[in-house]
């Protein structure tokens, strides 16, 4: 069996993308985990699969893989990706997409410079939809780890984040504290872990260690949650570039609103085709690729 797909990235975030609107797979964590690794198969941050929708009001399903085999419910950079996947395949030729998640439907919109602005929905702050495991909902929270304290804001943009707010992100602790805060007993889904610098009122600086996958060039909901905490602070105004290693992402979050929006860029690498019949560890055919 042949399966094509695309190989993608957002600032540096890459994706394996599959469209299963015309193709069928038998997709199991074993598989992900193969693909995922740049040494055994395509290499990715997270694997995006296309699907028709399930419900009448939406145009597709969108569904997200970690590169360790996890399913999560929401990835902004992802998002870009799929709403520019799904017009280059010409499973759509709408610019204003409505898109099932497993967190709710979001909106996507690719604008005339070919980049995608995402309706990213309200931020949620309720500890049982984050979920963190306190008593009650806080501003901020304090997360004992095996050597310090620190202060985080907490909330969810369709998965859990954990926001820390530091002086200097080139040397902010995130592989130190990365991993410690992304499975902190409070997190009973684990947990991004997001470093933030803010440097003025309308720019922040962020690094994020990603669950399931380790620091990322660059996690959509993770500029959104930084963007969000900070804002409710008072910290920034109602629009702000987020700085990552992998490029900005553009957010906007009025305090006295709800939704949030993200605007970013898309980069398609290449398309390929993958023999599945065959051991999981083959890799894609190249003669089959367009980069852009």
């Amino acid at each position: 069996m042949l399966l094509e797909f695309s190989k993608m990235h957002g600032l540096g975030n890459d994706f394996m993308v599959i469209d299963l609107v015309t193709q069928r797979l038998d997709l199991s964590p074993e598989r992900v985990r193969q693909w995922a690794n740049p040494h055994t198969g395509v290499g990715f941050d997270q694997l995006l699969l296309v699907e028709p929708p399930g419900r009448p009001d939406v145009d597709f399903r969108y569904r997200i893989f970690n590169a360790d085999g996890s399913e999560v419910a929401q990835c902004g950079n992802g998002a870009r990706c799929f709403a520019r996947f799904v017009r280059d395949r010409k499973l759509t030729r709408k610019r204003l997409l409505k898109v099932e998640t497993a967190s709710g439907v979001i909106s996507l919109k690719v604008l005339p410079d070919q980049r995608v602005m995402v309706d990213m929905g309200p931020p949620r702050f309720e500890p049982s939809q984050i979920p963190i495991q306190v008593d009650a909902r806080s501003a901020t929270y304090r997360l004992s780890l095996p050597e310090e304290t620190v202060e985080i804001w907490s909330l969810s943009m369709g998965n859990p984040h954990a926001v820390l707010r530091v002086d200097d992100i080139e040397h902010a602790p995130v592989h130190r504290l990365g991993p410690l805060i992304e499975l902190h007993p409070l997190f009973p889904e684990r947990v991004n872990a997001g470093f933030m610098q803010v440097v003025d009122r309308r720019n922040l600086k962020l690094r994020v260690f990603e669950r399931g996958v380790g620091e990322t060039m660059a996690c959509g909901t993770g500029a959104c949650a930084a963007m969000v905490s900070a804002r409710l602070a008072g910290l920034v105004d109602a629009r702000v570039s987020v700085h990552l290693p992998g490029g900005r992402l553009d957010i906007e979050f009025d305090a006295e609103g709800d939704h949030v929006f993200m605007t970013g860029p898309v980069t398609r690498v290449y398309d390929a085709v993958m023999r599945i019949d065959e051991a999981l560890n083959s890799r894609p055919n190249r003669n089959k690729r367009t980069t852009r």
